[in-house]
């Protein structure tokens, strides 16, 4: 329902506003994990934010909320034993406050390089109230099929405009006991933009793209920045009764792979197909 129910339309004027008070910790603190012998998760409760180690350090994917990024991220690294000085490269899948919150931090304390949508670092610069502890600097300015290499790892960039219009996913690989597994990661997915045909249209086009090249690149996980899309949280906790021998809970296949972009295009073709429909 999450997925595929559209809002009410909001008033653009509504979306720049300041963030309220930070919400009790027991709402959002998740502890950080090991996820695959590369992969490690430093989100909370619903909104993720993972680093893939390399050769030459970390790429970190999402940064959560301004308020809880210290905690999840900066001492989620550390009690993982990772150094979060080492994040060389911060991947940002859209704009929203509840990923982005933590991307100055990491810039200004670490000398973490930015990559963002070109029409999300615009709104970024826009915003008037949204950043009230500062605004990360622009820094990489995303293009289409990139790949941000480090060391001996890459993560190709989707431009998949919709949810914003500088929403990026992404394709990387894992390693499962030395087993390498292919990522597709959903950058952005609920239907959050004003209900009209064309905003429908582009999901759409954004959506069938990613099952595409999910598909290219022999996919079998599927990630998101929510843990309510890809069931985060109760995965990473299935893992310590994981038995020798069985799949991990992240390793879906290829076909569940493709059903998921096929619901989230089917669901936007139906919201679409109400909107054109004549009143009664």
């Amino acid at each position: 329902a999450r997925l595929c129910v559209a809002p009410a339309p909001v008033p653009n004027t509504l979306r720049d506003v300041a963030p309220g008070p930070a919400p009790a910790r027991e709402t959002w603190y998740a502890e950080p994990a090991k996820v695959f012998d590369n992969l490690y998760f430093v989100g909370s409760k619903i909104h993720s934010s993972w680093a893939l180690t390399t050769s030459q350090g970390i790429i970190l994917i999402d940064t959560l909320f301004t308020y809880n990024s210290e905690e999840e991220i900066v001492g989620g690294l550390k009690k993982l034993g990772l150094d979060p000085a080492t994040v060389k490269y911060v991947i940002i899948s859209h704009s929203h406050s509840d990923h982005v919150g933590g991307a100055k931090l990491m810039q200004d304390r670490y000398g973490s390089h930015i990559v963002m949508g070109g029409p999300d670092w615009d709104s970024i610069e826009k915003s008037v109230n949204g950043y009230p502890l500062g605004k990360p600097k622009r820094d990489i300015v995303a293009d289409d099929g990139q790949t941000i290499t480090l060391g001996d790892t890459s993560v190709t960039l989707v431009t998949t405009p919709g949810h914003t219009p500088g929403t990026l996913s992404m394709l990387f690989t894992v390693k499962d006991n030395g087993k390498p597994l292919n990522v597709a990661y959903s950058g952005g997915t609920a239907f959050n933009f004003p209900s009209t045909v064309p905003n429908f249209d582009i999901y759409i086009k954004s959506q069938s793209k990613m099952a595409a090249a999910a598909a290219a690149a022999n996919s079998t996980i599927l990630m998101s920045n929510h843990s309510e899309f890809d069931s985060a949280i109760s995965k990473i906790r299935m893992l310590p009764s994981r038995k020798p021998g069985e799949p991990h809970p992240f390793e879906l296949g290829k076909e569940a792979v493709a059903r998921y972009f096929t619901v989230t295009t089917e669901c936007a073709q139906a919201a679409r197909r109400k909107l054109m429909q004549p009143p009664k």
